[in-house]
């Protein structure tokens, strides 16, 4: 392979990640395109230009690691979501474009609202809560996470976004929030099933446990939080979930079960049932 162009490495990058991945030559273009600190688009510009010994080097050992399924986004540390670049760390889950369907119907339910108060339960990366910021800069956004190396991670992508007017801390969901309340609560809490075959397949393999796994087949940190943000929300404030494809109705009932009214379901671009959102109204926390 030695002063093969840079078509040839991505040629032959796509065919070592055919057998490993779905996106075999996207991955080789971002692999390359890393290597030598690049835009994507660099390889289309020169590609007759060849590799010096090093990058050669650098792109076989990154296509091993990709090989051995280790995700795209920790082996160059980033990932976009929300159009915004996201350092990510095996510390926290990867931004996936699910979850883009929260922040949508987050916007669409307060696209008027100019002044906000809104918590993040959970916010690995802190890709909720800076997404929505960067939306709404005037909303009062904190956001949490028990992960202290989450919530460094998560304090850098605000200082890296220029979004550092949302308040990131460390908190076991709502132990360190005193008595604050809010308008809007979202979370995307663990909820899969410990014994889910998924958690063996793909980039899950390689991401946190403690951020995917809930008992009580992945319902009981859903549980929890719509039990006790009760105490955290304004009247009429509302809680929304992220949860399993095959949760909406358990979300529902559990919402229901615990006071909230209109609870409701929507899917994301794939058609599965992803976010679940209800309203605290006239309810009286015992």
């Amino acid at each position: 392979m030695k002063k093969s162009t840079l078509t040839q490495w991505l040629a032959y990058g796509q065919q070592q990640l055919s057998t490993s991945s779905d996106s075999a030559k996207l991955d080789a273009q971002i692999l390359l395109s890393f290597v030598l600190k690049k835009e994507r688009s660099y390889l289309l510009t020169w590609p007759e230009r060849s590799l010096e010994l090093p990058d050669e080097q650098a792109f076989l050992a990154l296509l091993a690691r990709r090989v051995a399924g280790e995700p795209i986004a920790y082996i160059v540390g980033e990932k976009e979501f929300w159009s915004l670049p996201f350092k990510v760390s095996p510390a926290t889950l990867i931004p996936r474009p699910d979850t883009e369907t929260l922040i949508e119907l987050v916007l669409e339910h307060y696209q008027d609202t100019t002044q906000l108060s809104c918590l993040d339960l959970g916010t690995g990366t802190g890709a909720i809560a800076l997404a929505l910021a960067s939306e709404k800069p005037n909303w009062q956004i904190d956001a949490i996470d028990f992960n202290i190396d989450a919530v460094k991670l998560a304090k850098e992508n605000a200082r890296a976004l220029n979004l550092e007017q949302v308040n990131i801390f460390q908190s076991n969901w709502f132990s360190a929030l005193d008595q604050k309340k809010f308008d809007v609560i979202v979370s995307n809490p663990p909820y899969i099933d410990a014994l889910d075959d998924n958690l063996h397949q793909g980039d899950v393999r390689f991401e946190p446990a403690s951020a995917l796994v809930a008992n009580e087949h992945g319902l009981s940190d859903i549980k929890h939080i719509a039990e006790h943000a009760r105490h955290y929300l304004h009247k009429q404030g509302s809680l929304f979930f992220e949860h399993g494809f095959e949760q909406g109705e358990l979300v529902r009932n559990i919402l229901t079960h615990w006071g909230y009214e209109n609870a409701q379901t929507v899917k994301d671009l794939n058609g599965h049932d992803r976010i679940t959102w209800a309203i605290l109204a006239s309810f009286t926390v015992n």
